[in-house]
């Protein structure tokens, strides 16, 4: 028996040798990059910019859903008032939206 044919190399199917072999992987990858990574950046970055922009006077709703208005903004945190005379303090990661 020949050892060329033992070893598929007269199977009939040639395979892509080389960089031919990487390219539906590479292909994959810049697909999900511009579908699912590239749109999550952004809005992380548009996330970031609104809490550091926020002042006195914002109208915003937390991450749990708790609605407010900024009072007090401080380094890592800012005091909301939900209700008449009724403060709380809340991290400013966790304010979802600004109204």
């Amino acid at each position: 028996m020949n050892v060329a044919y033992a070893l598929g190399a007269n199977s009939g199917g040639s395979q892509p040798g080389g960089i031919a072999a990487f390219v539906p992987l590479i292909l994959m990858f810049v697909i999900f990059y511009f579908l699912l990574i590239r749109p999550q950046q952004k809005k992380a970055k548009e996330h970031q910019e609104m809490i550091t922009n926020l002042k006195k006077g914002d109208k915003v709703v937390t991450s749990g859903g708790i609605h407010g208005v900024v009072t007090k903004v401080e380094d890592t945190d800012v005091q909301l008032e939900i209700a008449e005379k009724i403060r709380i303090k809340v991290t400013r990661a966790n304010i979802a939206v600004k109204l």
